[in-house]
């Protein structure tokens, strides 16, 4: 079983920080590529920023300059740190890590979430 745990969100004003993290966790080998995706009420949802293993991101147009990803390999940890926040961030994060496990299957993981609401 693998497990990723998402924490860090919440209520935050126009123009504030937030920082995302998420934990995975269980039967992991390795964990390649991570990122974070974000779902708003009646939209898709959407790639927000996403890390390779060796560090190589890639980011949104809509947060490039704003947000910033980055990785701790040995905790199995990606990190979200938001800044410059607008409303139209509001939205419920989602994490997502392609896992191998111990048994040596690899796929696709997801967090079950974490809620950003910006305030005007």
């Amino acid at each position: 079983q693998v497990q990723l745990v998402e924490s860090g969100g919440g209520l935050v004003q126009s123009g504030g920080s937030l920082r995302l993290s998420c934990a995975a966790s269980g039967d992991i080998f390795t964990v390649y590529g991570m990122g974070w995706y974000r779902q708003a009420p009646g939209k898709q949802r959407e790639m927000v920023a996403s890390i390779t293993r060796s560090g190589s991101t890639n980011y949104a147009d809509s947060v490039k300059g704003r947000f910033t990803i980055s990785r701790d390999n040995a905790k199995n940890t990606v990190y979200l740190q938001m800044s410059s926040l607008k409303p139209e961030d509001t939205a419920a994060y989602y994490c997502n890590a392609r896992i191998l496990t111990t048994t040596y299957r690899s796929k696709d993981y997801w967090g079950q979430g974490t809620q950003v609401t910006v305030s005007s």
